[in-house]
């Protein structure tokens, strides 16, 4: 299957621009009445019967949800853009995307609990999954970690809310359901603005039709028992729509919970990632054009040390056309192949050298 593209830029919004660069803004006036609708005559006129018990209780479990999560979403200013982040503990600890952080190493953060931005720096960046993590370098009272939920009982048709800062607007929640659960999803450079939005291929992503627009990078995406089963990261886009890749309505991906809780532990641990679970196969390589101009397979540009690809024969030029049944065509897609993958396994690559097809077996390492 081609790669699907996104845009990583997309859920972090430059404040150039934004009218909202400080997360608070005006309440909007009310629209006017349409055109034939009379003002109500009596107050009877507006009386309306009581909603449906089930319907009540669903708003109900809403606004517990959002009370018991809102608080440990936070805003991040990057400088030159802004984004979300979790409280993922009492400590000060907050998990973001890689792309929301960029290249920077401090930053302001607005928590829920106080009106001036507290300051926060740099943990350790894992761009290869687009998550960091940042520390507060004061941890105000009643600051409190979300709770992170199970990534295994996420089921298709879930109700989830999405929680962030979309365009500097701070706290704020959008709803839809769990489209799908394990999407392989490759990241394009930041076709939206935004911070330094890094390219990665994560696995086992969230889709959700809950609306994830800029700024709500780093945020939550939240199951009705108030547990985050997700960060939303990116939107998909539809390079048919506004003739450059616009969002595609409806179409957005989260990290999985296990995953951040993987990535961020280790990080809060250690400083930064040492085990990070992925398969590689030990190259470095770049996308081959064939006559067509069209790519044709990813080719060896070096070989690391140690690795699998170097063990098994693999030497620069060579050039990569399958692993297993899956054929590689570009840097994305050996990418997509590898995501589904574990170190340690055996992979059959098929490879060119000159006019000759070869087939090898690489014992996969880690990423």
């Amino acid at each position: 299957m081609p790669p699907l593209t996104v845009a990583a830029g997309l859920c972090a919004v430059a404040l150039a621009g934004c009218s909202a660069a400080s997360g608070t803004s005006a309440a909007p006036a009310a629209p006017p009445a349409a055109r034939g609708t009379a003002a109500p005559s009596s107050p009877a006129a507006t009386e309306r019967p009581a909603p449906p018990h089930t319907a009540n209780g669903l708003q109900t479990d809403y606004e517990n949800t959002i009370g018991k999560v809102l608080p440990s979403v936070v805003q991040i200013d990057a400088g030159d853009s802004l984004g979300s982040g979790i409280v993922y503990d009492g400590s000060g600890h907050i998990v973001t995307n890689a792309h929301v952080v960029g290249s920077k190493k401090t930053f302001k953060v607005t928590v829920a609990t106080r009106e001036q931005p507290l300051t926060a720096r740099l943990v350790s960046s894992f761009p290869q999954q687009d998550l960091a993590v940042i520390k507060l370098d004061s941890v105000p009272k009643g600051l409190k970690g979300a709770v992170f939920g199970d990534s295994s009982k996420v089921a298709v048709g879930q109700i989830v809310l999405a929680m962030g800062s979309p365009l500097g607007l701070s706290s704020s929640v959008t709803q839809g359901i769990v489209s799908a659960v394990g999407r392989t999803v490759s990241e394009g450079k930041g076709q939206s603005g935004g911070t330094g939005a890094t390219i990665a291929t994560i696995a086992n992503m969230v889709q959700t039709s809950a609306a994830i627009n800029p700024g709500n990078s780093g945020g939550a995406l939240v199951d009705l028992d108030s547990e985050v089963i997700g960060i939303p990261t990116l939107a998909a886009t539809d390079p048919q729509i506004g003739g450059g890749g616009s969002a595609a309505p409806g179409i957005g991906f989260a990290i999985p919970a296990s995953t951040v809780k993987n990535v961020a532990d280790q990080i809060i641990k250690s400083g930064k990632v040492t085990h990070s679970g992925r398969a590689a196969l030990g190259i470095t390589g770049r996308t081959v054009l064939g006559p067509d101009l069209q790519p044709t397979g990813v080719a060896v540009v070096s070989t690391a040390e140690g690795g699998g690809a170097r063990a098994a024969g693999l030497k620069p030029g060579d050039i990569v056309v399958r692993v297993g049944g899956e054929r590689i065509t570009d840097i994305a897609s050996l990418s997509e192949v590898l995501a589904g993958d574990r170190p340690g396994r055996r992979a059959t690559v098929t490879y060119l050298r000159g006019d000759a097809t070869k087939t090898v077996k690489v014992t996969l390492g880690e990423m």
